[in-house]
C-alpha cells in the first residue's frame, strides 16, 4: 500500500516533473555551462524543503539538494542554514541510512531537433543558425524523474515520522553536471564526496525497460592545442610552421597505434580548430581533443600515455609547439548485484505506461527513420527485460562509475525511445519532448522511488549491498583518473 501512495504521489506531482523536463529540454545547455539548468533545479528543491548545497567540487553548476530526518524529527545539518536554503553540509553528520539519487541535465552540441516530430529539424538558434544544441541523450528527461523520486521519497520520510518517531534517514537529490564532457561525478569523486553514502541509485533513458549490470571502459578527454607560425603558403611557405599539419600528423599516429591496443580499448578524436578557411595561409593554431578508453584507469592512463606520445612527435616533425589540456577523466563501473535486483523488483512492481495510438504511430515512424538489421513487430518495449547476472561489458564511459568506486551504485534505464533508437540522435531529441518521453520519465520516477523506499524499509538490504561493495573493491583502491590540481575545462 505504501508503494501505491509513493506512485499517486508522483502521479498527482506529474505535471510539474514532465514541464520540469521540457523546460531543460529547450535550454539544452552544453556540458559544464549549464547554468539556467541548475538554477532551476536548485530553486525547485529549496521550495520543496530540500537544503540546497551549491559549488560542489568548485563547480559552478554542480549542486545537491538534502533533507534529513532523525527520530523523526527534520534536522538541518548546518547550525545557521534552515531547510530550503543554501548551505554548506557535512556529509559525516547526516542521520543514516543516506540514499543518493543522482540526476544529469546537459545536451549534446548539433543535435537540435523539434519535439514529436518524426523529420529531421533542427530548432534554429538565436543567430539563425542551425547547429544548436539538442538533448540527444536524454538527460532533461533523467534530471527530472530524480527529482521526482527524491520529492517522493521526502514525502515518505515525512508520512512515515509523523507516524513513528524512530524514522531516521537521509536523501540527497545530486545535480551532476557534464556527463557528457566534463565528468562532475570524477571529481567529486577525486574530493571523496561518495565514500559518505550508504547506496547511489540512477537510470538512463533508453529503449527497454532493463537493469544495467555489469561493468564498462574507464575513460580520459585531453585537448591538444598546437601552435606553429603563420606565412604565405605560396610566397614565402618555407617560413611556415603549419599547426595544422602537427594535428594531422597526430592523427596518422593514432591510427598506427590501433593495431597495437588492447581489443575493448578505443581512441577517438574531434578536431575542435582547424586554423581557418584560407587555404593560402599556414595555419598558425589548430586543436584536436582526443578520447581514450580501456577497462581500467590504469590501462586507460598507460594508453594516454601513449597518444601523448604521438603528439611530442608530431609536434618534433613540425616544429611545432602545444599545450596539452586535461579535459577529463570517468573509471570503470563496479556492479553490485544486491542494488540491482531491488531496482529490477520495481521495474517489475511499477505498472508499465499504457500508449495511446497516436504515440505508438509516433514510435513507429521514429523507428523506420534508422537502419535496422531485423524488424520488430512493435516499435517500443512493451515489457521489463529478464534480470541476468553477468559479466557483462560495455564499450562507452560515464561517471557514474567513479560514484560505483566510493559506494553501493546501480542503475536502470527505461523506454523514452522507440527500440534500436540510435544514442546521440535527433530521434532521441524528438522523443525526448514527446508525451513518449513524458510516460518513461514519470515511470522512471516510481521506479527510483520504490527503490529508495526499499531501502529505507530494509536496513539489511544496504548491508548486503556494503558487503557486497567491499568484496568487490577489496584490494583495489579508488583511483581517480583526473590528476590533482586539473580544474573542470569548459570546451
Amino acid at each position: 500500500m505504501e508503494k501505491k501512495a509513493l506512485w499517486e504521489y508522483i502521479d498527482k506531482h506529474a505535471k510539474e516533473y514532465i514541464e520540469t523536463s521540457h523546460r531543460i529540454w529547450e535550454y539544452a545547455e552544453l556540458s559544464l555551462q549549464e547554468f539556467k539548468s541548475a538554477a532551476l533545479y536548485k530553486r525547485l528543491l529549496k521550495k520543496e524543503g530540500f537544503q540546497v548545497v551549491e559549488n560542489l567540487a568548485n563547480i559552478e553548476t554542480a549542486f545537491c539538494g538534502i533533507f534529513a530526518i532523525k527520530d523523526g524529527q527534520v534536522v538541518c545539518p548546518t547550525a545557521n542554514a534552515p531547510v530550503g536554503t543554501t548551505a554548506t553540509v557535512d556529509l559525516q553528520e547526516l542521520p543514516h541510512p543516506i540514499v543518493a539519487i543522482l540526476a544529469e541535465f546537459d545536451a549534446l552540441s548539433g543535435l537540435s531537433q523539434k519535439a514529436g516530430i518524426v523529420l529531421k529539424e533542427p530548432v534554429a538558434s538565436e543567430d539563425g543558425s542551425k547547429c544548436a544544441n539538442g538533448h540527444g541523450c536524454g538527460h532533461n528527461m533523467l534530471g527530472a524523474a530524480s527529482y521526482g523520486a527524491a520529492c517522493a521519497v521526502k514525502n515518505f520520510l515525512e508520512e512515515a515520522a509523523k507516524a513513528s518517531s524512530g524514522c531516521t534517514g537521509t536523501i540527497i537529490y545530486y545535480g551532476c553536471p557534464g556527463e557528457e564532457g566534463g565528468a562532475a561525478k570524477a571529481f567529486l569523486g577525486r574530493e571523496r564526496e561518495w565514500e559518505h553514502l550508504d547506496a547511489a541509485i540512477t537510470w538512463h533513458p533508453a529503449d527497454k525497460n532493463k537493469v544495467t549490470t555489469g561493468t564498462n571502459n574507464a575513460c580520459t578527454q585531453v585537448l591538444y592545442k598546437f601552435k606553429g607560425i603563420s606565412a604565405h603558403a605560396a610566397g614565402n611557405p618555407e617560413m611556415g610552421r603549419s599547426a595544422l599539419d602537427a594535428v594531422e600528423l597526430m592523427n596518422t599516429g593514432v591510427q598506427y597505434l590501433r593495431e597495437h591496443m588492447k581489443k575493448e580499448a578505443a581512441v577517438h578524436y574531434a578536431i575542435t580548430d582547424t586554423g581557418g578557411i584560407s587555404p593560402n595561409v599556414v595555419q598558425a593554431e589548430a586543436a584536436v581533443l582526443y578520447m581514450v578508453r580501456a577497462q581500467s584507469v590504469p590501462d586507460t592512463l598507460e594508453l594516454q600515455r601513449r597518444v601523448d606520445l604521438i603528439a611530442d612527435g608530431a609536434a618534433l616533425m613540425t616544429e611545432t609547439t602545444y599545450e596539452r589540456i586535461f579535459v577529463d577523466g570517468t573509471s570503470d563501473l563496479v556492479p553490485n548485484t544486491v542494488l540491482e535486483k531491488v531496482l529490477h523488483e520495481n521495474l517489475v512492481e511499477v505498472p508499465l505506461p499504457e500508449y495511446t495510438a497516436e504515440e505508438m504511430s509516433f514510435a513507429r515512424a521514429i523507428y523506420e527513420t534508422y537502419h535496422h538489421l531485423e524488424k520488430e513487430d512493435t516499435p517500443i518495449s512493451l515489457k521489463v527485460e529478464e534480470f541476468e547476472t553477468n559479466n557483462n561489458f560495455e564499450a562507452g564511459s560515464t561517471d557514474v562509475g567513479d560514484v560505483s568506486h566510493q559506494t553501493p551504485t546501480a542503475q536502470f534505464t527505461a523506454v523514452t525511445f522507440p527500440l534500436g533508437a540510435p544514442g546521440h540522435s535527433w530521434q532521441n531529441t524528438s522523443c525526448g519532448g514527446s508525451s513518449l518521453g513524458d510516460k518513461g520519465t514519470i515511470y522512471a520516477a516510481k521506479v527510483l522511488a520504490g527503490a529508495a523506499v526499499d531501502l529505507f524499509k530494509r536496513p539489511m538490504l544496504i548491508d548486503n549491498a556494503r558487503a557486497e561493495f567491499k568484496k568487490r573493491t577489496e584490494g583495489k583502491p579508488y583511483v581517480c583518473p583526473i590528476p590533482k590540481g586539473v580544474k573542470p575545462y569548459v570546451i
